[in-house]
């Protein structure tokens, strides 16, 4: 139960401000054997509840966004805001992407998304990327031998 805890908290703390990644812990306990579906489940969770955070954030705190500690730079808030533009509440499909996803969950909180429409969008997004993570990983290994 220690590795699942700790793919969501990996997962977690990816998915907000602070730099850094879930990705390689996923692949290594699928190649742990751990479950491909309990894998995914607490990767997704961790991950969402994260953006969750970011969402939060624009919510409530972008009142000092002119503040050096601010999180989101001008330049990815404008990437996100530019997505959200175009796409509106559907771009929180992409909020798993590397580069302006944490800045759209950030931006559906400024835009005063509803939580329940957030969740569910953010949560079949970061879910269809670690599904697609297991399933090459799980191709990639079958390869292999």
């Amino acid at each position: 139960m220690e590795a699942y805890f700790g793919l969501f908290a990996a997962a977690f703390v990816a998915a907000t401000l602070l730099p850094f990644y879930s990705e390689a812990l996923l692949v290594g306990l699928q190649a742990a054997d751990y479950d491909p579906l309990t894998l995914w489940f607490w990767a997704t969770a961790g991950n969402t509840l994260g953006a969750a955070v970011n969402w939060a954030l624009g919510r409530w705190l972008l009142r000092f966004q002119d503040r050096r500690w601010f999180p989101f730079k001008p330049e990815k808030l404008g990437v996100a805001q530019r997505w959200y533009q175009r796409w509106g509440v559907w771009s929180l499909l992409m909020a798993w992407l590397p580069v302006g996803g944490d800045a759209l969950t950030f931006i559906a909180g400024m835009m005063r998304v509803p939580f329940a429409l957030f969740f569910v969008l953010t949560w079949i997004g970061k879910g269809a990327r670690y599904a697609a993570l297991l399933g090459l990983f799980g191709w990639a290994a079958n390869l292999a031998f």
